[in-house]
């Protein structure tokens, strides 16, 4: 079977919804033993719920390196690592408060590193492993009022471009995705707070910014991360991949 990840172990962050949530279960539906890490546990339970794979939930703020440190001691193996957690924030460098810029740092850019030097010791150890990290298109164009957004993101891209160059030798690799509008649950709690009365105006108008028209789903955004995870891709390091409908190169 291609793309098969059988006898792997697989830990995802943010794996309780969303994009995270799609990775997990095609991981498992593909072979994988998959370990989600979320702060939001009981969500993340109710979410797997009704699968028949072999998904397990632990309880964990990435951004405290302790906690990410105890489930992954737990861990015997770690075949990969997907850093897919993180939180957004609107606004510019002028308007973005102190508080705003650090908690977003901690979680998108501290929560990256806490699991890298966890995961990289185990994959040093068993002989390899793959490393997927959730970019974004904000760290190649400019998006506004997403400041302190896009600096996380752009820290995400070039923390995977380090890893790659850094671990190559050691039969680890490490890719990162940027994607575009998805259409995940926080979309929709994003317009419903800020757009009342007018979700789906603004949904439509988010979507056609991709010159494809719509919105991705998390299902191809966990299509990909399959591919760039699986044996099939074991030529491929140090490499960001835009999954975007178009926005970066066809809006210019």
């Amino acid at each position: 079977m291609m793309f098969s990840l059988q006898n792997k172990t697989a830990v995802v962050t943010g794996g309780g919804s969303g994009i995270g949530l799609a990775i997990a279960k095609v991981f498992a539906q593909q072979g994988a033993r998959v370990h989600i890490l979320d702060w939001d546990a009981e969500q993340a339970h109710e979410a797997v719920a009704d699968s028949s794979e072999k998904i397990f939930v632990h309880p964990c703020d990435v951004s405290q390196q302790a906690a990410v440190e105890a489930v992954f001691e737990n861990l015997e193996q770690v075949d990969i690592l997907v850093n897919n957690a993180g939180i957004a924030h609107i606004g510019n460098a002028e308007n973005t408060q102190e508080a705003d810029f650090d908690r977003l740092f901690q979680v998108n850019v501290k929560g990256v590193y806490n699991c890298l030097h966890a995961a990289l010791p185990k994959m040093k150890a068993q002989g390899g492993g793959v490393i997927l990290n959730m970019a974004s298109i904000a760290s190649s164009v400019g998006l506004a009022d997403r400041f302190a957004y896009s600096m996380t993101k752009g820290a995400v891209k070039t923390m995977t471009l380090s890893v790659a160059k850094d671990f190559i030798q050691h039969n680890i690799r490490c890719n990162s995705i940027s994607p575009a509008r998805v259409h995940t649950p926080f979309v929709d709690g994003f317009l419903a707070k800020n757009y009342p009365g007018r979700e789906q105006e603004m949904f439509e108008k988010l979507a056609r910014s991709q010159p494809i028209g719509r919105m991705a789903t998390p299902e191809e955004i966990a299509c990909l991360a399959l591919y760039l995870c699986s044996d099939e891709a074991s030529f491929i390091t140090g490499v960001d991949y835009l999954i975007d409908g178009g926005f970066v190169y066809l809006n210019s």
